[in-house]
């Protein structure tokens, strides 16, 4: 019985190490990415990359080729629709409580 529950123990230790190793990784990633966003000049550039923020006096244009089906990265991006419709009328739907 002794020998049995040394085992066990010794497995359990290895898997509680294995887990405080991912979670030490996942805190270093995390604490980079708080470091880069302390930047505010990585904050505007994150904003204007993925919400398309333009700054006052700025006027933005999206160019569209012919031809060009939409494919690209730095089109306007299009709202996701599921099988009940575009996510923002789910959410309203849900918030105001009427029907799908």
């Amino acid at each position: 019985m002794p020998l049995r529950t040394y085992f066990s123990q010794k497995a359990d230790l290895r898997s509680q190490l294995e887990q405080q190793q991912s979670l030490e990784a996942q805190l270093d990633q995390l604490q980079q990415q708080q470091a880069q966003l302390s930047d505010t000049a990585e904050v505007k550039a994150q904003a204007r990359e993925r919400l398309h923020y333009v700054m006052p006096g700025e006027t933005p244009y999206v160019v569209q080729l012919p031809g060009d089906t939409g494919g690209s990265a730095s089109a306007t991006p299009s709202a996701p629709t599921t099988a009940n419709g575009v996510w923002y009328q789910q959410l309203w739907s849900s918030a105001v409580g009427s029907p799908g």
